[in-house]
This record gives C-alpha cells, structure tokens and sequence, in this order.
C-alpha cells in the first residue's frame, strides 16, 4: 500500500460525507504510525486508582454521604479482618449445590476485605482476601450443575476485582496472579464462553460483565472483543437491545423485579469496566442502559409506567403484565453517578431510587457488588482517570439493503480511526459508531480494519463479510413468518436469522437458503448455541420454496417436555405431495450434547444424493448415523439450509460452518 489517508475534522468529514453520498473513501493510503496505547489499564474492572483515592480520603475526611456508605461496608461480617475461609475445594456447582454458598461466601469476603484494606491502608485486610485467592485459585477446576452459568457469573466477578485489588496493592505477586488466571481460564471461562442465550437475561449480562473481569485482569483483547459483542450483537435475552426495549421496560419485568434490577446491574457493571479502559459503552443505542433504569426505578419508587405484551428470545417467558413492585436493590448509585453526574443527563427515578436507599448496603449473595454510595458516589467537580487514546472496538458487519453496514464501540476519547477494506480506505470520527459501504460487489467478500492513529497496538478485530451468499444459492422464506428472514454470510459460516411457527408440518413457516440447483451433496456443522429453545433447522431438499413443498429433512428439533429441560433430537421427515409428514428415524442427542435440556455443542448434518436415493447422515463425534431414503419420481429436488424459530413472532439465529458442497 502506498500514499496518504485523507484526513478530515469531524465536521469536514460529516460535511464531506453528507454532500457527496459516497461510502468509503477511494484514494489509497497507509495507516499512519501510531502512539502505543499499553496495556489494559490496572486496576481497571470497577475501581481505578482514582477511584480508590477519591474514597479514601472522603472516607477520611467523614464526607458524607460516602462515609455512612464506608460504614456500612465496615460493619458487614464478609468485611472482616477475623473471616475464616472455607475449605478450598477442586468443584463449585449450583443446582445440585456443590461448595456454592462457601465459594460465594469467600469470593465476598476477599473482595469486600481487599476494598477495606484499598480504603483503610491496613493490610490485615489484605491478608485475609490474598489467602482467600489464592486457595481457590490453587484448588478449582471446574464449575457444574444446571445453574453453572450463574455460578461462574455471579460470586467470581466479586472474585476477580479482589484478585485486582490485591495486585494493585501489591499484595498479590506475579506469580500469584498467574495462579488466579490459570484457574479463571480453567474453571469459570469454559462455563460462561458461550454466554446463556437460552435463559432469562440476567444469565447472559453475568456472564458478559464476568468475561469482561477475566479480560482486564488477563490483558486478554480478544476475550474483551468476544464479550462486548455479545452485550451489543448477540443472541440471547442479554444483548442490550434485547433486554431493555425502546419504552424501557426489560425483559424480565413481567417476571418480577429483583430479577429485572439484577440484570440491569450486571450491565451497569459491564459498561463501567469498559468506561475505566477507554470505551462508552454506557452511551450504546442512545443511552439504552439509562432508560432500563429509569423504567425500573419508576415503577418501583410507585410511578405508572407502559408494559406491552412480552414473548422473550428463548420463547419460554412469555408475560402479559408487568410484575409487583418490589423492594429496590441498591443498584442504583452507580447509574446515578455516571449518566447525572459524569454527563449531566437528568436520570428523576433513578435520583428517587437513590435518595430512597441512601447508604446502599450489601446485595443479596453474590448476585451483585452493592455498596454503591460509597462506590460510586461523588460531585460533577471530582476527577477522575481520564480516557485513553484507544480505537474502537465490537467491529461488526452485515449486509443490508445493497450495502454492508459496519458498526463499532466508540471510545471516549473522540479521535480520527482509518477505516480500511483492501486498498479503499476512509478516515472516520471515532464518536460516529457507523459507517455504511455502498462502493460493493455483488458475490464478493471483504475484510475491513478500523484503527486508531494513535492506538493502533489495540487494533479491533477486523471483520469479514460476504456481500452476498456464493453463486447459485438462493434465499427466501417459506410460508409467512411475521418477522422478515435474514442470511448472512462470511465466507465459511452462513447464518439465518429466522423467525415462524414450525417446520415439516402440512405447511412449513421458515426461511430457506436453497444451494446452486446443481448441488448434489451439502455438509455443514450447527454452530451452537442458539437463544430459541423451540427452534428447528438442519438440510432439507424440497420443491422450491412454497410452504407445502415435497421436502425430505435431516432436522434437528426439541422434543416435547418441560420447557426448562426439554431433549433434542435428530429427526429424518418427508412430507409428500398431499402435505402428509412422516418421520422415518428418531434419535435423541446425547450428553453432552445436549446438557441440563440444552443444546450446547456443535451437530454434523451431511445429505448426498446417489442416483435415486438421498443419504442423510449426522454426527456428534466420530460415529456416523446415516440413513437412506428413496427420492420421489418427478421434479429433482433442491438441496439447502433451512431453519424456523418455532416462535411465531420473535426471530433466532442459527449458524452453520459450511463445510462442503458438491
């Protein structure tokens, strides 16, 4: 690459960009060298230096309202210099309960004695939280039961920031951190790596803010990109979007309202993490998060609020009305302090939350830090760690209305970022989040990087995107589903954002990504997890696209049952020219495949074509299932994905490596 970037203003660039209609920049150019951003910043999950010494000496000075807020931390038994740890053992496990209420106990006490030790400088404190550390982290292996995903969510996040205390107080050596990331990589992050797209939100926001923890104290980049990707693009009811609608009611309103309060803290944390090292995820989608709060604090303190009718992602949690009021959970202070006192935003329920729960106290468990006031409390005067220069992050790409549309988390710090697909570049402001590509091809791939001038040592993961699906293929949907069909495709993985009823009754209601006519065999692995529990997909190959379409389908489907726990299984079906369905062959997906009534690992599905037969084989490790079926006379069918939520209304992504197609 050769030649200079264009550089614009924010205002020449908006200016620019407003007047020509034009997508990226066409010139060619180079990325400019780059200051070095340095690592994650230490300590950097919830507290900063700053914030340790802005609660220092207010503590010392008996300012209020943070001191009756250090008393009440003070007075908590898991705050104690005397705390006796339990016995460390090598399994944590919630539903069955294996050392639950003893690793939550002790994840409390060294976060909550390693924040009095920060505060108060007396490091009897610190040996307490060092010993509680260390032993677990020596001992734990793996994290278990139907509920791993809260037990790894919850009691390691107060974990991990007592592991960051204890190093930035020096009181935990390199060797010793060493030994906490081993284990966090050992035991907690296999458990919450693929979130919980198929339970309420507060599953999926724990394990978001918990990854989040293990990145900054891991310096772990990639690992930080996977979770806020999540918070802002994934599937499950914890995607930001997904849990807080537009009015601000949440997800789990019609549910009750602890568990509405608990999903909104784990995000509030998530988006303080990522406040201390440089990005604003507070802001994401107009300041999402403050409207959730708002609701929820509003209703709660005795407002009147909007509900609407409520189906969730999973199609297990379905409300009318809201939920009771509740008692409110000290929660709030955090909110308060950065949306109405860092930004001056006016946040009314959210202050009457807080002027109700003044000094917030503990939570309840692990289900959250508590201690807000004196957390977070402060005045529009107090500084704090300013930003970083750092680029943004959360690239993402799709392909939508003839262009492909990138998005991405702003950093704090507003800065120019080049922009970069092959030899076409553009520079952009950094605080824009988006940008659309229109100069695209149609069948083509790409590649694009966004980087920052003068952090380019924290490059965001670049991103692929195909512009369309290969030559051939064909994608429509079958029957009439009330959410509009999507296909994506990066090359490798092609995924189907499908919503409708069902598939292989008289009438399919789906979206079908037919392959080229001339494909005679089609190979794919299911990429888990998928958020609807009532989803059906796999290959089919049918008469084209109407709803009552000849198909023969290699499908994977739940079984009746308890909606918590229902199986999974592998199902061969023909439905014939009069509509009737046949099942050929059943098989239920094994352990662990299929764990606690949840699909959670990958499934091979394989069709071929021989002569006039159709061989349908998958596969969930190295055994081969197959079967073969007699094609029907008449018009040669046509091979491809198909997928249906199984939830009329609400839409699901399912994601299938292809792997070969001949």
């Amino acid at each position: 690459m050769s030649g200079d970037f264009y550089k614009f203003s924010r205002r020449e660039f908006h200016r620019f960009t407003m007047a020509a209609g034009v997508g990226l920049l066409l010139r060619p150019g180079v990325l400019h060298a780059a200051e070095s951003c340095g690592p994650f910043l230490h300590p950097g999950i919830l507290h900063t230096r700053d914030d340790l010494e802005r609660m220092r000496k207010a503590v010392a000075a008996n300012r209020q309202p943070i001191a009756s807020g250090f008393e009440k931390l003070r007075q908590h038994p898991l705050s104690s210099a005397d705390y006796k740890p339990h016995s460390f053992g090598e399994e944590i496990g919630r539903n069955p309960t294996v050392n639950f209420g003893e690793f939550d106990s002790d994840a409390g006490a060294a976060y909550q004695c390693a924040l009095m030790a920060a505060i108060t400088g007396e490091m009897c404190y610190a040996a307490v939280a060092r010993a509680i550390v260390l032993g677990w982290s020596r001992s734990l292996k793996r994290v278990s039961g139907a509920d791993a995903v809260l037990m790894a969510g919850l009691g390691p996040f107060k974990f991990i920031n007592a592991a960051e205390l204890l190093r930035y107080l020096e009181e935990l050596d390199e060797s010793g951190a060493e030994t906490c990331a081993a284990m966090l990589r050992r035991a907690i992050l296999p458990t919450i790596i693929d979130f919980a797209p198929f339970a309420n939100g507060n599953w999926d926001t724990a394990a978001i803010k918990t990854m989040l923890a293990i990145a900054v104290f891991c310096d772990d980049r990639a690992l930080l990109e996977r979770a806020l990707l999540y918070y802002l693009y994934g599937d499950g009811d914890g995607r930001l979007t997904h849990y807080i609608y537009e009015n601000g009611q949440c997800q789990e309103s019609g549910r009750d309202q602890q568990h509405t309060q608990l999903g909104l803290a784990h995000m509030g944390d998530a988006c303080e993490i990522a406040w201390h090292q440089g990005w604003d995820l507070y802001g994401a989608q107009d300041n999402r998060l403050l409207r959730g709060f708002e609701y929820t604090a509003a209703y709660n303190v005795g407002e009147q609020v909007e509900f609407r009718t409520d189906v969730d992602r999973t199609g297990k949690y379905r409300h009318k009305v809201i939920s009771p009021r509740g008692e409110l959970r000290p929660v709030y202070e955090q909110i308060f302090a950065h949306y109405h006192m860092r930004r001056g935003l006016p946040a009314p329920a959210v202050q009457k939350a807080v002027e109700r729960l003044r000094p917030e106290g503990s939570s309840h468990g692990a289900d959250h830090t508590g201690f807000g006031t004196l957390l977070y409390a402060r005045t529009a005067e107090e500084m704090e760690t300013p930003p970083r220069p750092v680029p943004p992050v959360a690239f993402y790409a799709q392909v939508r209305n003839e262009a492909i549309e990138l998005s991405w988390l702003p950093p704090r710090l507003d800065e120019l970022c080049a922009l970069q697909r092959s030899a076409v570049h553009a520079e952009v402001a950094s605080q824009a989040g988006s940008y659309r590509d229109t100069g695209i091809a149609p069948g083509q791939q790409y590649i694009y990087r966004i980087s920052s001038h003068r952090a380019s040592c924290f490059e965001a993961q670049p991103v692929r995107v195909a512009s369309s699906l290969p030559d051939g293929w064909k994608s429509g949907a079958v029957g009439s589903p009330a959410v509009a069909g999507d296909v994506q495709f990066d090359g490798s993985v092609i995924a189907l954002h499908v919503a409708g009823a069902e598939l292989m009754q008289p009438a399919d209601e789906g979206h079908f990504a037919a392959a080229p006519e001339s494909a005679a065999s089609l190979h794919v692995r299911f990429i888990p997890q998928v958020a609807s529990q009532l989803v059906a997909f796999g290959i089919v190959c049918r008469d084209g696209f109407a709803a009552d379409a000849p198909s023969i389908a290699l499908l994977v489907m739940p079984v009746s049952g308890d909606s918590e726990r229902h199986g999974w299984h592998v199902r061969w079906m023909v439905r014939d020219a009069k509509g009737a369905v046949s099942t050929i062959l059943d098989k239920p997906l094994p352990e662990p495949v299929v764990s606690y009534g949840r699909l959670m690992k990958p499934v091979w599905l394989s069709v071929e074509r021989k002569g006039s037969s159709l061989q349908l084989d998958y596969s969930v490790d190295a055994a081969v299932q197959t079967q073969t079926i007699q094609l029907p006379s008449g018009k040669l069918q046509r091979l491809g994905l198909i997928a249906s939520s199984g939830i009329a209304e609400v839409a699901t992504t399912v994601r299938f490596e292809l792997l070969r197609i001949a």
